[in-house]
């Protein structure tokens, strides 16, 4: 894949709060096929998946650092170009802020940022209590991960994703006190003012139960970053959609123009 003369290639993927390399399903290979030279790479954020034994930071900055350092461990050298979403898309915005050598290019899925949106748009209130009640001891994993993907996808919850999705949450469980520490990471984070050197998509899903569209909208105005928007899919994106988020990075890498920026908010 070449954009402006340059081979791009190292793509890393970074999942949303609690979630897994494993959450992103059929999405990487599916991504590959549209993207042929496209070498992908799904990592966690600690406390998640793999690093499940790792306490959560409180910080997204110190987030983006654990990515770096399992990246160099890997043998995996920038550039990179990151796919990620939700708290993960907070975590990219960082590392490209923080280490703009690095980063190629930012695809930012369904994020919201402190500084640009109410916290009423950033996590809409009627999810406040079925969230919460996700923290408490005891609570069932089939029940947890029932009500995760009734807010965060928009398609019929098949008994198969029930399944496969609760057997990891039981292989690699996500402590209530890194889920909360993720949660009060991401609420206070503190982006910059103005848009990182990388370019960025900004995608969005217009039926966001979790998060209010209007968040990615008002981003991707205010920084002019180019920007698309699903009429359907939930928050999670890449699960309602895979195919047309994977056509969105491949229309924007060969062309960054070709996404409108969103009218009005």
């Amino acid at each position: 894949m070449v954009w402006k003369g340059i081979v791009v290639s190292t793509w890393v993927l970074l999942r949303g709060l609690t979630r897994e390399t494993r959450h992103w399903g059929d999405f990487p290979e599916i991504f590959k096929r549209e993207c042929s030279d496209a070498e992908v790479h799904a990592i966690d954020l600690p406390g998640n998946g793999g690093l499940n034994a790792h306490e959560s930071p409180m910080q997204v900055t110190e987030m983006a650092e654990s990515c770096r350092h399992q990246l160099r461990e890997l043998g995996i050298v920038p550039p990179y170009y990151v796919v990620a979403m939700s708290l993960g898309a907070m975590v990219a915005v960082a590392w490209a802020t923080r280490n703009p050598e690095e980063i190629g290019g930012c695809v930012l899925i369904n994020t919201s940022l402190r500084s640009l949106s109410p916290v009423h748009h950033r996590l809409r209130p009627q999810n406040y209590l079925k969230l919460s009640s996700l923290l408490l001891p005891g609570c069932d994993t089939h029940f947890r991960e029932r009500v995760i993907l009734q807010i965060t996808s928009n398609r019929p919850i098949s008994p198969e994703k029930l399944s496969e999705w609760s057997g990891y949450a039981r292989e690699k469980p996500v402590s209530a006190r890194n889920a909360l520490r993720q949660l009060l990471a991401a609420v206070r984070y503190q982006p910059p003012s103005a848009k990182p050197l990388p370019p960025v998509l900004v995608l969005s899903s217009a039926q966001d139960r979790l998060v209010d569209s209007r968040c990615s909208r008002t981003l991707a105005a205010r920084w002019n970053s180019a920007f698309a928007e699903h009429p359907s899919a939930g928050h999670d994106l890449p699960l309602d959609d895979a195919h047309w988020v994977a056509e969105q990075i491949r229309r924007w890498v060969h062309d960054p123009t070709h996404t409108p920026l969103p009218g009005g908010l």
